[in-house]
C-alpha cells in the first residue's frame, strides 16, 4: 500500500476490489454481487418430535444389533428424508420419507430400499417403519428340529 492509501480513509478498498483488483472498472460486477441475495426461504417439510422418536427407536435397535451404523436427515420444501447407512461411505440402504402432498392419497410416509423399491407406504409412521424391523422366520422346517 502506498502512503496515499494509508493516509486517506476515503480510499479504503472493498473486499471485491481486493479480490478482483479492478472492481471500479466493472461496476456491473459490483451491482450483481450486491443484488445476489438469497431467495425468500420456503417452508421446509420436517419430522416432528414424535416421528423422530419412532424412527430412532428402530434405528437404535438396528445399531445395537450391528446392522446399521450411520444416518442422515434431509429437509426440503417437498419432503423430509431419513437415510440409513450400513457404512458411512455407501449409498443409503433405506430411506424413510415424509411427503405431505401424498397424505390424502397413499399416505405421507414411505420406506424405500436401496434399489428404489417402495417397501411400505401408509398414513401411520409406526406401521410403515415396522417393515424395517421384521424378524426372519424359518419356513418349511418341521417343529422341534
Amino acid at each position: 500500500m502506498g502512503e496515499m492509501e494509508k493516509a486517506d480513509p476515503s480510499r479504503k478498498r472493498g473486499l471485491l476490489e481486493v479480490v478482483a483488483g479492478r472492481a471500479n472498472t466493472f461496476p456491473a460486477i459490483r451491482r450483481e454481487v450486491q443484488e445476489a441475495k438469497p431467495a425468500p426461504s420456503q417452508p421446509v417439510v420436517s419430522f416432528s418430535r414424535n416421528e423422530l422418536r419412532i424412527i430412532f427407536d428402530v434405528y437404535g435397535a438396528k445399531v445395537a444389533a450391528g446392522e446399521w451404523r450411520d444416518y442422515a436427515i434431509d429437509f426440503t420444501p417437498a419432503k423430509a428424508v431419513f437415510s440409513v447407512f450400513r457404512r458411512t461411505s455407501e449409498a443409503p440402504i433405506y430411506r424413510i420419507e415424509k411427503r405431505p402432498e401424498l397424505s390424502r392419497r397413499q399416505g405421507a410416509y414411505s420406506v424405500i430400499s436401496v434399489s428404489g423399491l417402495v417397501m411400505r407406504r401408509g398414513h401411520d409412521l409406526g406401521r410403515v417403519v415396522a417393515a424395517l424391523d421384521r424378524k426372519l422366520k424359518l419356513v418349511g422346517a418341521e417343529p422341534g428340529i
